[in-house]
């Protein structure tokens, strides 16, 4: 559990930008003593807080707790990218798993921004249309082209707009890449203004919240004996439980430690640009490049140049994290070298082996979702009620999700984290060379 406690004030937001502008909310007490509930949720970020809002208004009671507060980990601290379809893309998911099991996890996918979009909506936060994919090479651009084409011909779906190099250049301000698209389907948002307004209608579906709780042990039931979940605070007596910490669960449970890695990512935010760089994003979309270590950035709404950029599989973040994001800033947009970066932060997501998020059932009344690998802000939303339907009997998403085979990483949870640190390595001379 070190990275709970190793990066963060307990209980304190990062200083990013997302902490600075939220509609914040009250404290959530930390639970004391034993309790009683239908639900235990085990997590504070979108999977945890969809799954239950989406179990109290299916009648449940369900207790939900966070080792620090709603919206603390990858939720509250992303790129806001709801993006379309899964981590892999299509032809991916086709040569792997067919084309019916492709068109099933594309739907659920399409299902998911569907879901973001109505609980943004519901909670009053803003959703801005666009995402673009900016490549590095000619194969990836005809890459590109042929998948908007197969994107519309085989699913339907005709909202991909192929770029050349000086469409994309138009759409950026940014010479760095040679053509890719635009997905008009997909979108940005505010991401912890997001996981604050699930929050808020889960609260006010019944759910009771506890922040500043850290579970430590889970004792799972059997058909005649119920579960419990021992926090540092209390613990919860309860029939389910859902294991919704992501990168933060630690080996709350060994095989999905060994499935689902944690990994520190990086971002930076502006001073804003006011009407200075009006070639910069003037349509207002966000942009994500094809690097292994991907950048990925967008502008908010006081015109702040928020990127992403830079990962590591230590531990610790480096002491300054703007000196490590900026030369990826830079390589895009040069002519910022002047601009101050105001904010910078880190966060931890989570990685599976083949980069699909990683849905099991670790015990008959323990379900766990994660793993989302970068394109969790949809993903895990729609993760969330798919646990919930489970509960309720109804497990066809769930079950096609966990279909979904999961490697363990080499040497488990134990050996993972060197192993990675290499691999990593590689891939970032590879992004450097421009492989």
């Amino acid at each position: 559990m070190k990275l709970l406690y190793a990066n963060d004030r307990r209980g304190e937001y990062p200083p990013s930008i997302y902490a600075e502008t939220c509609a914040a909310l009250d404290r959530f007490p930390p639970l004391k003593g034993e309790v009683r509930a239908d639900v235990a949720v085990v997590g504070g970020g979108y999977t945890g807080l969809s799954a239950a809002l989406h179990l109290a208004r299916a009648g449940r009671d369900v207790m939900l707790v966070d080792a620090h507060r709603v919206g603390f980990g990858a939720s509250g601290r992303n790129g806001g990218q709801i993006g379309s379809g899964q981590r892999q893309e299509v032809d991916w998911l086709e040569r792997q798993f067919g084309a019916d099991t492709a068109r099933r996890l594309w739907d659920l996918a399409e299902d998911a921004k569907a879901l973001v979009r109505a609980l943004a909506a519901e909670s009053s936060v803003p959703i801005r249309d666009g995402v673009a994919h900016a490549c590095r090479s000619g194969s990836e651009v005809r890459h590109s082209a042929q998948m908007a084409a197969h994107l519309a011909g085989r699913y339907g779906y005709d909202k991909v707009q192929p770029l050349d190099r000086d469409a994309l250049a138009a759409h950026l301000g940014s010479t760095a890449y040679v053509g890719g698209d635009v997905d008009w389907g997909a979108g940005h948002v505010h991401p912890l203004n997001l996981a604050l307004g699930v929050a808020r209608l889960a609260a006010a579906a019944g759910v009771r919240i506890h922040e500043g709780t850290h579970v430590h042990r889970i004792e799972h039931g059997t058909a005649t004996q119920k579960s419990r979940v021992l926090c540092d605070t209390g613990r919860i007596v309860c029939d389910h439980v859902i294991l919704a910490g992501n990168g933060y669960q630690g080996r709350l449970d060994a095989k999905v430690a060994a499935r689902v890695m944690p990994i520190n990512n990086y971002v930076v935010a502006t001073e804003p640009l006011g009407t200075d760089f009006a070639e910069i994003l003037p349509r207002n979309i966000a942009v994500a490049d094809t690097k292994f270590v991907v950048n990925y950035w967008r502008l908010d709404d006081d015109r702040r140049l928020i990127f992403g950029g830079g990962e590591t599989a230590t531990y610790r973040f480096p002491k300054d994290i703007a000196a490590l994001v900026r030369p990826h800033l830079l390589s895009v947009y040069p002519q910022l070298r002047h601009i101050r970066i105001t904010h910078a932060w880190g966060g931890t997501l989570a990685i599976t082996m083949n980069r699909m998020p990683h849905f099991a059932r670790p015990a008959p009344n323990c379900l766990s979702a994660g793993g989302y690998s970068g394109h969790g802000v949809a993903i895990a939303t729609l993760a969330g009620r798919l646990m919930a339907d489970a509960v309720a009997g109804q497990s066809d998403g769930f079950d096609a999700m966990a279909a979904i085979p999961a490697r363990p990483f080499p040497g488990g949870s134990m050996l993972r984290s060197p192993l990675l640190v290499a691999g990593m390595a590689w891939y970032g001379l590879r992004d450097r060379l421009g492989f």
